[in-house]
């Protein structure tokens, strides 16, 4: 008779189910031991200077096996939780070894140690029986009840004839009572069936198959049911929490209503009578191309039909509350009669030398094609834009594609004389493919983003005969973009660029950087590249 821990190797290499039950451990169809049964497998440590031998117990080794997984300080807690004796670990590595087939022997094995014959497992039957849960029905008794049923509804019929009378014997409804009185029955039956509910399972054969369905199926309808969830019915998905249907939706109509008459909701007092807006020309010279990057030479002084209108401005950020809280601010502060004060442009406005050739005045910004790079094409607008980093892996997941080129639009607030602040937009190119660039292009490049690598540079103007771009960070601005968690790079720490350091996980702290990214941008294309906007 084979000893336990040869059983246990012969399952553990074949990858057999070992079941344990309670106080036992079942092997199959075969053998079953108790979980305190000694193996022949000797404890390290003992039977030297005169110690006593000891041995591991099954369940020791059960337990080993798994969570193999699991490093040896964190097996041995979870172990001393369980209140289970440990493998120590001079013995860790030769018993799984002997376990998983690697060796075929083990110096640790005491072939003379006192072997436990494990005892045959229960009859088939019994197992059956005693591994089904208590909810299951054995199939003899489903059986015996749909004999039961089919008898039972027999009797019924047998005893329906027994009781039923002869066809002579019928008279007809006329005779025994009045045409007034059947209409009334009819009415009383005919209302009984409208408001009850039919429980007539019909003929016996389909009353015996939805009993027999049912039982059959009794444990995939509880499972059904226990995953079932209370939804939302169709009253209900209509209450709103947080909204009230006659204060919101009805002034909403409301102002409809009163627009669709010719009225204003609210009656105003009439302004005074501005002065005429000067007559706009008859006609507008078109331009023969329009071009997105190229915008300024469409806005005329024409444009706006001599009123003070700032085309630069914008609602972008901005909720429709403080909208209207903003130009009623400032329709109350504005007189009809004062003139509204002129606005010296600044210099990121002012118009280029004479000299200069006539071009786009949006900057510019390069940032790395290498897909190992924190900023992409996939990401450049939420961290350029919304100023929060988010991976590019989670772009590409979400469905995003990669564009050539993308622009978007920078917020900022300009002062006004009067200490307001006006929201404006200024849109920025961003590339990740430099050598399409024009030469005219180049001088629109106020930044680019490092990768580290000199092959970035490949093709670019400005490189030493070397290859070095050292000359390229003193023409446009240069910043780096990694986690404070890693190194810096080589080449980085040579070059004069800007490190931006992002945290991996506080996403908090993103805005502040990236503000401070373009603080460091604005000063720089205030000192080298003023005749752009920015």
């Amino acid at each position: 008779m084979a000893d336990v821990l040869s059983v246990l190797r012969q399952y553990s290499i074949q990858k057999k189910e070992i079941v344990v039950k309670e106080d036992k451990v079942i092997f199959g169809g075969e053998f079953s031991w108790p979980k305190n049964v000694k193996t022949n497998y000797v404890v390290w440590g003992t039977g030297q200077e005169g110690r006593p031998k000891e041995y591991y117990t099954l369940d020791s080794i059960l337990f080993l096996l798994d969570n193999v997984h699991l490093s040896h300080p964190v097996y041995v807690r979870r172990a001393a939780t369980e209140n289970i004796p440990v493998v120590r670990r001079p013995d860790r590595k030769d018993l799984l070894r002997y376990l998983s087939g690697e060796a075929s022997t083990s110096a640790s094995i005491d072939r003379s140690a006192p072997v436990e014959i494990g005892l045959p497992r229960p009859t088939q039957v019994n197992c059956a029986a005693d591994a089904a849960p208590a909810a299951k029905k054995p199939r003899t008794e489903d059986a015996e009840r749909v004999r039961l049923d089919k008898e039972r509804w027999a009797a019924r019929l047998e005893a329906h004839g027994e009781g039923s009378v002869q066809t002579g014997q019928i008279r007809p409804l006329s005779e025994a009572m009045s045409v007034e009185k059947i209409a009334a029955i009819k009415v009383k039956i005919m209302a009984k069936k409208r408001s009850t509910i039919k429980t007539d399972l019909g003929d016996d054969r389909t009353a015996l198959q939805q009993r027999s369905f049912v039982d059959a199926d009794v444990d995939v309808t509880r499972d059904i049911i226990s995953r079932e969830r209370v939804g939302r019915t169709r009253t209900t998905i209509l209450q709103s929490r947080g909204k009230a249907f006659a204060k919101d939706v009805f002034a909403i109509l409301q102002s409809v209503e009163a627009r669709e008459k010719g009225r204003a909701p609210q009656q105003r007092p009439a302004p005074r009578a501005a002065p005429a807006a000067p007559t706009l020309p008859t006609t507008q010279p078109i331009p023969a191309a329009y071009d997105r990057y190229d915008q300024e030479r469409f806005k005329g002084k024409q444009e706006t039909g001599g009123f003070h209108i700032d085309t630069m401005g914008t609602y972008h950020g901005k909720t429709l509350e403080s909208v209207t809280l903003e130009g009623a601010a400032a329709r109350e502060t504005q007189t009809p009669a004062a003139q509204p004060v002129p606005v010296p442009r600044p210099v990121s406005q002012a118009r280029p030398p004479l000299n200069q050739k006539k071009g786009s005045r949006t900057p510019i910004i390069i940032i790395p094609a290498a897909t190992t790079s924190l900023i992409t094409m996939l990401n450049a607008k939420d961290l350029l834009q919304d100023l929060t980093f988010v991976p590019s892996d989670e772009k590409k997941k979400q469905g995003c594609r990669r564009e050539n080129e993308t622009l978007i639009q920078r917020r900022k607030d300009r002062a006004q004389p009067r200490g307001t602040a006006l929201g404006l937009t200024v849109p920025y190119r961003v590339v990740d493919q430099p050598l399409k660039l024009t030469p005219q292009d180049w001088d629109q490049v106020v930044a680019v983003f490092v990768h580290g690598h000199a092959w970035q540079f490949k093709g670019w103007p400005w490189l030493l005969p070397d290859g070095s771009p050292v000359d390229v960070f003193a023409k446009i601005k240069a910043f780096h973009l990694k986690y404070e968690h890693l190194p810096l790079d080589a080449n980085i720490q040579k070059w004069n660029i800007t490190v931006l350091e992002l945290s991996y996980y506080q996403r908090h702290s993103d805005r502040l950087l990236f503000l401070s990214f373009w603080d460091t941008l604005d000063s720089y294309m205030a000192r080298h590249k003023s005749h752009l906007r920015f």
